[in-house]
């Protein structure tokens, strides 16, 4: 029989022994640096974070992170479904905007809880929810959420939704595009013919249009950091979807860690920065984490694509095999080589009428109603409800 499990409730990551935290979350997962880099990033009106640390015999097993939110549904109910939304909202005021606990991290592609290799995940998990209803509770979060889990554990999540209660609901698909060979024509040729032709066909254009730098800079300096920024605030307020809002206090932290990097577009005439991407580099895999781009410049400049294509030059030599990019923006990175990677989100609402609600209106969510760019793309079968 396995030992009963204890969870611990603390409030920074810097109360977990960072060997926890680098045999639970090992690369390609945002670990203990992420966290400490969040937690000081002026973050707090947004989240709030807390870890619980899982104990077995004494002995630490694990680290779940959680960050409690007010969530607006307009981010997740599908369109059609907003003035149902809205007219519910009406009789309950706290519909169209919960408070939350979410598993995971407003700022990673998967959730994740970590645990030690040999441990029986499944009642741990239990245990965790238990613990987390409670915490919920305490804090007065009327939802608790488990954030964006991939099918790796879709297994045990599913399990967990049947003895928890919690209802599934299709999140927002990752990206990652692989790198199958050592050359860029090895992921050209991978690509289909339509996109490639497209991808290269772009590139021609911007180039005769435009002549640009390239560079990866570590630690940028005050005044290329207000750059960054500056182009970082165009692309959040022209994003459709906005989940982290994230200031000047963010870049500066990041940019001291040693493996990220920014990788920016010039204009060589002028020496405007253009467009930049925040790379992290975690040896086999390169998470491409936030971009910014120059929204005044002419569409046939394609900066998206002229940034990518250097990204691509950057990752392949150093060896890396995949690209992760993230949830939404998916038209361009479907054209560029990307594939999707399922995700789904498992829920529980404190109030069993809404309870009832948000699972009714979870059932009609899928890939199209997230994104119609996604209309096409069908998530595996097993992930249909």
């Amino acid at each position: 029989m396995m030992a009963d499990c204890d969870v611990r409730i603390v409030a920074s990551q810097a109360e977990l022994d960072p060997a926890l935290w680098d045999a639970c979350f090992p690369p390609p997962l945002e670990g203990r640096w992420w966290y400490e880099t969040l937690e000081q990033s002026g973050l707090s009106d947004q989240f709030v974070f807390r870890y619980a640390r899982l104990d077995q015999d004494g002995r630490p097993i694990g680290i779940a992170p959680f960050f409690c939110m007010d969530l607006p549904l307009e981010l997740v109910v599908p369109d059609p479904l907003l003035p149902l939304a809205r007219c519910l909202g009406r009789l309950f005021p706290s519909f169209l905007r919960q408070r939350t606990l979410f598993v995971g991290s407003p700022c990673a592609d998967e959730g994740h809880v970590g645990l030690l290799p040999g441990v029986d995940r499944r009642p741990v998990l239990l245990t965790l929810q238990q613990a987390l209803e409670r915490e919920a509770k305490r804090l007065d979060r009327q939802m608790l959420v488990w954030k964006d889990f991939p099918l790796a554990v879709a297994a045990d999540m599913d399990w967990l939704a049947g003895k928890a209660g919690l209802f599934p609901m299709t999140s927002f698909p990752g990206t990652v595009a692989p790198l199958p060979g050592s050359t860029k024509a090895d992921f050209f040729a991978a690509m289909k013919g339509s996109r490639r032709r497209q991808f290269k066909k772009k590139l021609r254009v911007s180039a005769a249009a435009l002549t640009v730098t390239r560079e990866v800079v570590q630690h940028p300096d005050a005044a290329v950091l207000s750059e960054i920024c500056a182009l970082f605030q165009q692309t959040y307020d022209h994003a459709t979807v906005r989940f982290e809002r994230l200031g000047r206090p963010f870049f500066e932290r990041i940019a001291a860690w040693p493996r990220a990097s920014f990788l920016t577009l010039r204009q060589a005439e002028t020496g405007d920065m253009l467009a930049f991407m925040l790379c992290f580099d975690l040896g086999d895999t390169i998470i491409n984490k936030y971009i910014g781009l120059d929204y005044r410049r002419p569409r046939e400049w394609s900066l998206y694509f002229r940034l990518w294509d250097a990204v691509l030059d950057w990752a392949i030599a150093k060896n890396a095999t995949v690209i992760q990019s993230g949830q939404t923006g998916y038209a361009p990175k479907m054209e560029m080589g990307h594939t999707l990677v399922p995700l789904r989100t498992y829920c529980r609402h404190r109030n069993a009428l809404l309870h009832r609600l948000y699972a009714a209106v979870a059932r009609k969510i899928d890939w199209a109603s997230l994104d119609p760019t996604l209309a096409h793309y069908d998530a595996p079968e097993d992930l249909a409800r």
